[in-house]
């Protein structure tokens, strides 16, 4: 521990770096919101241009504060509330560090850290281009969402408050479950990437609104800004289901949390637009719900995080009640407002000048895709925001459950996979029955195939059944693809957004399949051990009580017991921490590809009434729930392969025109359309 007198003086040196580098962020952010629109309204080209000048204050205000915080962390500064609040001496280094974004004035600094790093991204990608009014108004966009952000530091979130520590005081830590598994450590700042990265093609869309560039070019931008922030959610989504998976222990990995579902939504609205763009690009048609897309997507990445960090829901993702709510919904309804005001501006000029030729046909498909998107994603918001809507009229709370949810995604998620096989088979142009039914015939084998062979492995039902049936189908004509790309052109033809795309789509039929197996077929059944060598049997498993061991490490207690099972030993635990008397489970987890044994510890001996009792019971024996399901290794399994498949997509593949050129190209033609 610092001594008493160097703590209160680093605490005083901490809190007030803090303080000034809020104070500096908020500063660049107003003055490049000001030089911007002065530039813009004026046509001064050379004031857009310093906006590369408080792009450079904002990143050193953003690295600062957070380097400052992470000091106060690592070096224990109680003097400073918000570690004091979450902070201790007890807790591991790597979770001491992960503190910084388990709480949620810290997490509003990790999301101020991303932003500005987008917005310096942004600056640098653009850098010859500023005197573009479109990236102007990108940038003014930018501008006022950082200051937004940087308003909430220096106002509710206030992480650089002070506080006056006695002698001997030790702050409590972050919450046990999030200092319970290393990917605490990585879940957030991958899912923060993706939320805060849509804050571009926001952009992107309002600077289009602006100026009237209404044209196909600017979606080429905004394609590949949607498609990392899209990739990196993904990928954050993943962890946080395989989070939840090995530190709750019910066996579960997606049980339609509010806060899940807040990740979930901009996730689904961001997926339609990356299918709707390219019937754009092709035809001509969607503009006005491409632009909606994109509007809707960061919309709903603020009611997430208002949702998340209010205060409203009670939830072991969602942060403790601040007044930052009402703030976080202002800016929700000032966007929602914002947008469909400027949508409806230009109403006359976003027509779309092609057409459908026929619904047998890939525009037809993918106007299909966007509609079942859209009520996915309808359904989901309604399933989240009608409690609170309820108890805000009401003052009673409810709760929608996972049945509403299962019932109404269940048939748009099984049509979802019938068109991603269907759509990749169609022309742009129209289709005929004949050509389709060519081209699906293996896909369609691949899906009969696997639907006997989930039979005769013992699955049974039909929506399982179905399940694995369609996503064989789906990965089938996902495979037909992949496969006539690299006969053509080897192994370069795997890379470009047409391959990528579908090794994507290879990956959302493995995590469908997986997790319509794990979820429907689980086994789940509580044990009792009186002594060691007691046996039970469970699902073809052998389970073999081995005893058990208390471990005593500087942030908890662990109370271990030991299982064999089918000869492997596991040891599932219940922890104490100190602080509080919090008690919670460490389950312990055997995964192959065929699939999980899962072992929770409910509860243990407790002769003294005080040492890890779940269930306080206090009946002497040890209890543990054993969870068998098929197929959960194939969710990260999926998980990764869409992962692998959005950097293939990213790649400009052979022939493809993008590029440099291909960029020049089309702003010439938006100027080009501007001028006449």
């Amino acid at each position: 521990m610092w001594p008493p007198g160097r703590q209160r003086f680093g605490g005083r040196v901490n809190a007030t770096l803090g303080t000034l580098f809020v104070a500096l962020g908020l500063a660049a952010s107003v003055a490049g919101i000001v030089t911007v629109a002065v530039g813009l309204a004026t046509r001064t080209p050379s004031l857009v241009g310093r906006s590369r000048t408080w792009a450079v204050l904002l990143a050193v205000a953003a690295v600062g504060q957070v380097v400052v915080m992470e000091r106060a962390l690592i070096t224990r500064d109680f003097t400073v509330a918000f570690v004091a609040e979450h902070g201790s001496h007890r807790t591991p280094a790597l979770f001491n560090v992960a503190t910084l974004w388990s709480a949620l004035e810290g997490s509003i600094l990790l999301w101020v850290l991303i932003l500005v790093g987008y917005l310096v991204l942004v600056v640098r990608r653009f850098r010859d281009r500023l005197d573009d009014p479109m990236v102007g108004w990108t940038l003014l966009v930018m501008f006022a969402v950082c200051a937004f952000f940087f308003l909430l530091l220096a106002g509710p979130a206030q992480p650089f408050g002070r506080f006056e520590p006695w002698a001997g005081y030790d702050g409590p830590g972050p919450n046990p479950l999030l200092q319970n598994h290393v990917l605490m450590a990585f879940h957030p700042p991958v899912l923060y990437l993706g939320y805060v990265g849509f804050t571009v093609p926001f952009a992107l869309a309002v600077a289009a609104l602006a100026t009237g560039r209404l044209g196909e070019g600017w979606l080429l931008e905004a394609r590949r800004w949607t498609l990392t922030a899209w990739g990196c959610l993904t990928v954050g989504i993943i962890l946080g289901a395989w989070w939840s998976y090995e530190v709750l222990g019910w066996g579960g990995y997606w049980a339609w949390d509010p806060v899940e579902n807040a990740s979930f939504l901009p996730w689904l609205t961001g997926t339609a637009y990356l299918h709707s763009v390219m019937v754009q690009e092709r035809r001509g048609m969607l503009r006005v719900w491409n632009l909606s897309l994109l509007c809707a997507t960061f919309a709903l990445t603020i009611l997430g995080t208002f949702i998340t960090r209010s205060g409203v829901l009670e939830s072991v993702h969602a942060f403790t009640e601040s007044g930052i709510g009402p703030l976080l919904l202002g800016f929700f309804a000032l966007v929602v407002a914002t947008t469909v005001g400027l949508i409806a501006w230009r109403g006359d000029a976003l027509r779309a000048p092609g057409s459908i030729e026929s619904p047998l046909s890939r525009t037809g498909a993918f106007l299909g895709n966007n509609l079942l998107f859209g009520a996915f994603a309808f359904v989901v918001l309604l399933g989240t925001v009608f409690p609170l809507l309820v108890e805000a009229a009401q003052g009673d709370r409810i709760a929608v459950g996972n049945p509403y949810f299962e019932r109404m995604t269940m048939p748009v998620g099984f049509a979802l996979l019938f068109l991603m096989a269907v759509a990749p088979a169609l022309p742009w142009g129209r289709g005929t029955v004949e050509v389709l039914s060519v081209r699906l015939r293996w896909p369609a084998i691949a899906g009969a195939a696997a639907m006997v062979l989930a039979v005769v492995l013992g699955g049974r039902g039909w929506a399982p059944t179905l399940a694995v049936g369609l996503g064989g189908f789906a990965a089938g004509g996902a495979m037909r693809h992949l496969i006539l790309a690299v006969r053509a052109r080897g192994l370069r033809g795997l890379v470009g957004r047409s391959s990528g795309g579908m090794v994507v789509h290879v990956g959302v039929a493995v995590v469908a399949v997986a997790f319509a197996c794990s979820s429907s077929f689980v086994r789940q059944a509580e044990f009792r051990f009186n002594a060691v060598g007691d046996r039970a049997t469970f699902a073809g498993h052998q389970l073999v009580f081995d005893g058990l061991s208390t471990v005593k490490l500087p942030e908890k207690t662990e109370t271990r017991v030991a299982v064999m099972v089918d000869g492997e030993r596991f040891e599932p635990a219940i922890s104490v921490f100190p602080f509080g008397g919090q008690t919670i489970g460490t389950p312990a987890t055997r995964s192959t590809v065929r699939d999980d044994v899962q072992l929770a510890v409910l509860a243990v001996p407790d002769p003294d009434e005080g040492l890890g009792d779940a269930s306080g019971d206090g009946s002497g024996s040890t209890v543990v729930r054993v969870t068998v399901q098929p197929l959960v290794a194939w969710l990260w399994i999926g998980g990764a392969v869409m992962a692998i498949g959005t950097a293939l997509a990213a790649v400009p593949g052979a022939g493809s025109p993008t590029g440099r050129a291909r960029r020049r190209d089309l702003l010439a033609e938006e100027i080009s359309e501007q001028s006449t």
